[in-house]
C-alpha cells in the first residue's frame, strides 16, 4: 500500500514538473514573442512598410499588341496578380512549402515544434508568410545560431502582422512576386518568361512544379545548370501534390518522366527583341523623367517604379525584321569574307596599306580599353601592350558566339570586317514605328544604325528633286527629257567649279520620260531637274519632309551626296504614302504608373508638305522602279551570280510596290526604301568604315544589299493575315488633273522594260 502510495506521489510530481516544464516553455516563448514584438531583437516594419513593403519593380516596355518587348531593372521583377497565377500553381506551392497555410493564422506550431528540433538549420519549417517575411524585411537567414533565433522571432511577429493586414491569396501573390528564381528571374512572371517563353497562366503543371521546386533554394535548383537535379526536385513537388489530392497517382506518374522542357529567353538588357529600340527608348525615358516628375516632387526611377510603357512597336513585324535581317546578312556576310580572301588590305579596298593601319588605330583610340587605361593613369606604351596581349574573350560570329583567345587589337581588326544594318518601318496614315533594327548584334555592336547612324544617301534622295518638280511644276511622269550631258556653270548656286554629272552606266542620247528616269536613276536628268527647281527648294522641301541634318543647297545634293539617318528618311518617304500629309515617327503610345494611372499621352505631330496629287504622283513615280527599274528584282528571280544566294532570291511579289533603291560611291552604302499603301520601311547596310566594302557593283549595290532584307520582311507580313498588311493600290486622288498614263500623254506607249541596272552604281 505503502509502495503504491509513493509511486502515485512520485507520478504527480512528475507530471506537476512537466506542466510546469510546459507552462514555463510556453510563458517564455510568449515573452520572446511579446519582446520581439516591442522590437528587442531588431527594428520592425511600421504599419505603412506592411502596407507598402518596398520593392525593386521593372518597368516594362509593351507592344501594341500587349506582348513585352523588354524590361529596364535593377531586379527583373515584374509583379502579376492573384487572378493570373494557375490554380495547379497555387496547389503546388501550398502541398510542398505549407500544407497548413489555409488553417493557420502565419505560425504553424508543429512545424515550429520541427524548427526547435532542428534549430540552426535553416528552412523546412516556415510558412509561407514566415518565409515572406524573410524576403521583405531581412533576406537570407543568418547561419549564427542566437541571430537566427531572434529572425525567427521577428519572422513570427512579422508573419503574424501580415495575416492580418492581407488575405491568403494576396500573401502567396506578395511571395511569388518576390522571390529571386535566379538568371534574372525576380518574381513567378519573370521566372515563367524567362525558363518556359510564356506567361504564368500557361505554365503547365510540371512547369509550375519546377518553378516551386526551386523555392527550396534557387541556387540548389539552378536549371540552367543541374537539369537532373531540379528534375528530381520537380518530381518531390509532384508527389507532395499528389500526397495532397491535387492530382492523381496516374498524373503524377505520367509527369514525372516528362523531361523540363525549358524554352529559355534571356531578358538581359542586350537580349531579346527589339533591342536598339529600348536603348534609345531607355534615353527618353530619363530625359522625360527630368521634365515630369512625382507629385512629390521626386523623378520616377526606370529601374524600380514599376512603369509601364506602351509602345507602337508590333512584337510580330518587330520579329519578322529581325528574322529577314539574319537571314539576309548572314548570307550577304558569307559572300563579303569570301570576297575578302584576297584582298591584300582586308576588309578595306582602294586604300594603302597606310591608310588601313590608320583606321584601326583610330578604332584602338576610340575603344573603351583605351579610355579607361588612360583616365587610370596607364602610359600609352603600357595600353598598346595591352592590345597585344593575348586573352580569352567571347566574339560575335553568325553561327553562334564563339569563346577564343585573340589580342584586343585582333579583335577591333575582326570586328572591321562585318557589315552592319539598319530597318525602320511605319505606318504612314499615324506614324507609329512598327518595327526597328539597328544593327546585327546589340550585345556586340551598340550602334543604331536607325537614328544615331547618319550615311551617304545615294539615289533615295533623288525622289525629292522629283517631288519639288511635280510640286512646283506641275510635271507628268510621262515629261521626256533630252538623255544628255548636261552642264550647271561655275558661279550659279555658289558653285566654285562648273558641275557636270555623268550617267553611271556611260549612255547618252534620245530622250527619256521622268518615270523611266527615276527608275534607271539617270543622273543627268536629276541634274536638270534641280536646276530647273533651284537646290534651295529642294532644301526647303526635304526640311518640311522632317529632315533635319543641315543639307547644302548645291546641286550635287541631287545625286545623293549628304549623309542623313535611316530615321529620317524614312519618315520623309512616308509623307507619299500618306497622301503629302507628313506625320512625325511615333514611337511611344502612354506611360502608366505601376498602379495604372496614365502619366503621360502622346500624338504625333502633322503638317501638310505636298499636295495629295503631287503626293500621289511620285508615288506613281516609285512603282516605276519596281516595275521595271532597279527594284524590278522584287517581281522576279534575278541571278547574276548563279551560286550566289544573295542576289537569287526569288521574290515574285505581284502588288504594288513604290520604292527606291540607293547605292554611294564604291558600294559602300545600299539602301532600299519600300512602300505600300499601310507600311513604309527602310533599309541601309554598310560596314562600318567606309572604306571596308564589295569590290564589285552586283553584289555592292541597293538592290543586293538592302532589298532583300525589305523582301523577305514583307514576305514574312503578308503570310500573317492578322496584320493586314494592304496588297492593294495607292489610292488616287479625286479629280487627277496631272496625266499618269503615258499613252494618253503623248499617244504611244513610251515605257519600256529594262534589264537588271547591276552596273549602276548610283542605283
Amino acid at each position: 500500500m505503502t509502495k503504491k502510495k509513493t509511486e502515485n506521489t512520485s507520478f504527480k510530481k512528475y507530471t506537476k514538473w512537466l506542466w510546469m516544464a510546459f507552462v514555463g516553455a510556453f510563458a517564455l516563448l510568449s515573452l520572446l514573442f511579446l519582446l520581439a514584438s516591442f522590437g528587442l531583437f531588431g527594428e520592425l516594419p511600421t504599419f505603412e512598410e506592411l502596407e507598402n513593403p518596398e520593392s525593386n519593380l521593372a518597368t516594362e516596355v509593351i507592344s501594341i499588341d500587349n506582348k513585352t518587348l523588354g524590361k529596364y531593372y535593377r531586379e527583373n521583377r515584374t509583379p502579376i496578380k492573384f487572378k493570373d497565377l494557375p490554380d495547379h500553381l497555387i496547389k503546388a506551392l501550398v502541398a510542398t512549402e505549407d500544407e497548413r497555410f489555409y488553417s493557420h493564422s502565419g505560425i504553424d506550431f508543429k512545424g515550429t515544434a520541427r524548427a526547435f528540433i532542428n534549430l540552426g538549420k535553416d528552412g523546412g519549417a516556415s510558412t509561407i508568410t514566415q518565409q515572406l517575411a524573410k524576403l521583405l524585411f531581412h533576406g537570407e537567414g543568418s547561419k549564427n545560431l542566437i541571430e537566427r533565433l531572434s529572425q525567427k522571432l521577428k519572422e513570427w511577429v512579422i508573419a503574424i502582422r501580415l495575416e492580418r493586414q492581407y488575405t491568403k491569396n494576396e500573401i502567396i501573390t506578395m511571395y511569388l512576386n518576390k522571390y529571386d528564381f535566379l538568371n534574372q528571374a525576380v518574381g513567378i512572371r519573370s521566372a515563367a518568361r524567362i525558363y518556359f517563353g510564356k506567361e504564368p497562366k500557361d505554365l503547365t503543371v510540371q512547369e509550375s512544379a519546377m518553378l516551386i521546386g526551386m523555392l527550396k533554394n534557387a541556387s540548389l535548383y539552378n536549371p540552367l545548370r543541374f537539369e537532373d537535379r531540379v528534375k528530381q526536385r520537380r518530381n518531390v513537388v509532384l508527389k507532395q501534390m499528389n500526397r495532397n489530392d491535387f492530382i492523381s497517382l496516374q498524373q503524377k506518374d505520367s509527369l514525372q518522366q516528362l523531361d523540363l522542357g525549358l524554352n529559355v529567353n534571356k531578358e538581359g538588357h542586350s537580349d531579346g527583341t527589339a533591342t536598339y529600340f529600348r536603348e534609345y527608348l531607355r534615353d527618353f525615358l530619363q530625359k522625360w523623367i527630368k521634365d515630369n516628375p512625382k507629385p512629390d516632387g521626386t523623378d520616377y526611377n526606370i529601374y524600380r517604379d514599376g512603369l509601364k510603357v506602351y509602345v507602337t512597336l508590333d512584337s510580330r513585324m518587330q520579329q519578322y525584321a529581325e528574322e529577314a535581317m539574319q537571314e539576309h546578312m548572314a548570307n550577304l556576310q558569307r559572300v563579303f569574307f569570301m570576297q575578302q580572301k584576297n584582298n591584300k588590305t582586308a576588309p578595306f579596298y582602294e586604300i594603302s596599306q597606310k591608310d588601313a593601319d590608320r583606321i584601326i588605330e583610330q578604332a584602338m583610340k576610340r575603344s573603351n580599353r583605351w579610355i579607361r587605361m588612360k583616365k587610370q593613369g596607364a602610359s600609352e606604351k603600357e595600353i598598346r601592350n595591352s592590345f597585344e596581349t593575348k586573352t580569352d574573350m567571347t566574339v560575335f560570329s553568325w553561327k553562334g558566339e564563339i569563346d577564343t583567345i585573340m589580342t584586343p587589337l585582333d579583335s577591333i581588326k575582326y570586328y572591321k570586317f562585318f557589315l552592319q544594318t539598319g530597318l525602320m518601318s511605319v505606318e504612314p496614315q499615324t506614324g507609329h514605328v512598327k518595327a526597328w533594327v539597328g544593327g546585327i548584334n546589340y550585345k556586340h555592336f551598340q550602334y543604331d544604325h536607325v537614328k544615331q547612324g547618319k550615311r551617304q544617301v545615294g539615289s533615295t534622295f533623288k525622289p525629292f528633286v522629283y517631288a519639288t518638280a511635280i510640286n512646283q511644276l506641275q510635271l507628268s511622269p510621262c515629261e521626256e527629257y533630252n538623255n544628255t550631258q548636261y552642264t550647271i556653270p561655275k558661279g550659279k548656286y555658289g558653285m566654285p567649279d562648273d558641275w557636270m554629272p555623268k550617267n553611271s552606266d556611260g549612255k547618252y542620247g534620245g530622250k527619256k520620260t521622268l518615270k523611266n528616269a527615276l527608275a534607271n536613276s539617270t543622273n543627268v536628268i536629276t541634274a536638270q531637274l534641280i536646276d530647273k527647281t533651284t537646290p534651295q527648294n529642294v532644301v526647303t522641301l526635304a526640311k518640311s519632309l522632317g529632315i533635319t541634318d543641315t543639307i547644302p543647297p548645291v546641286p550635287a545634293i541631287a545625286l545623293g551626296s549628304v549623309d542623313l539617318s535611316l530615321y529620317e528618311m524614312v519618315g520623309a518617304y512616308n509623307t507619299f504614302a500618306n497622301k503629302g500629309m507628313y506625320v512625325e515617327p511615333m514611337m511611344i503610345l502612354r506611360i502608366e504608373d505601376k498602379n495604372g494611372t496614365v502619366l503621360a499621352d502622346f500624338t504625333p505631330k502633322t503638317k501638310e508638305v505636298l499636295s495629295e496629287e503631287s503626293a500621289y504622283t511620285v508615288i506613281n513615280l516609285l512603282e516605276g522602279v519596281t516595275e521595271a527599274g532597279s527594284g524590278i528584282r522584287l517581281r522576279t528571280s534575278w541571278a547574276k551570280y548563279p551560286d550566289d544566294v544573295v542576289t537569287g532570291y526569288p521574290y515574285k511579289f505581284t502588288n504594288p510596290i513604290a520604292g527606291k533603291t540607293g547605292t554611294t560611291q564604291n558600294q559602300s552604302d545600299g539602301w532600299f526604301m519600300g512602300i505600300v499603301p499601310n507600311l513604309t520601311t527602310g533599309v541601309w547596310v554598310g560596314a562600318e568604315d567606309r572604306a571596308a566594302h564589295f569590290a564589285d557593283i552586283g553584289r555592292g549595290q541597293g538592290a543586293s544589299m538592302a532589298l532583300p532584307i525589305w523582301a523577305l520582311y514583307m514576305q514574312k507580313c503578308y503570310a500573317n493575315k492578322e496584320l493586314e498588311i494592304s496588297d492593294k493600290a495607292f489610292e488616287k486622288p479625286d479629280n487627277l488633273t496631272i496625266e499618269l498614263d503615258c499613252k494618253k500623254f503623248n499617244g504611244e506607249d513610251s515605257e519600256k522594260k529594262t534589264e537588271d541596272p547591276t552596273n549602276d552604281p548610283n542605283f
